[in-house]
């Protein structure tokens, strides 16, 4: 699951990128920090100053559309594999991270993703309303991951 720097231990901290005007994202975030974490996680705003400072050559426009986790090698997962190694960065889940990333647990992944997207979708303000500066996934176009 961790990718391995050359030469270097796994993956150290992760940073979490979430967009802060979506329910269910902040909802995830405050489960994120109540849970013990193997890896650290830092929940960090999508497209945000701090987002920005952190990771200059990031797209983050598209840390809006789907969750992006960048890890401190430089490693950036987006979508369906960014919530798996949220969940391997978590001590009672990382089982079933690496169940997940199997040819049995993957499909699982990406449905439980889609679900989310889905669930956003109705949750968070379309794109162009008042004070929303979001884009929402299309729940049935999918998402690399």
């Amino acid at each position: 699951m961790a990718r391995t720097r050359p030469g270097g231990p796994p993956v150290g901290r992760i940073t979490v990128l979430y967009d802060s005007r979506c329910p269910l994202c902040l909802h995830l975030r405050r489960w994120l920090e109540g849970q013990r974490q193997l890896v650290p996680l830092d929940l960090v705003p999508a497209d945000s100053p701090e987002a920005r400072r952190r990771f200059p050559g990031l797209d983050h426009a598209a840390t809006l559309d789907e969750i992006t986790v960048v890890g401190d090698g430089g490693q950036v997962y987006r979508g369906t594999s960014a919530w798996i190694v949220c969940l391997w960065a978590l001590a009672e889940h990382r089982p079933k991270a690496h169940w997940l990333t199997t040819a049995a647990g993957r499909p699982f992944a990406r449905a439980t993703v889609h679900a989310a997207a889905a669930i956003r979708s109705v949750t968070t303000e379309p794109c162009g309303s008042a004070g929303a500066a979001c884009r929402l996934p299309d729940p049935a176009g999918g998402s690399p991951g």
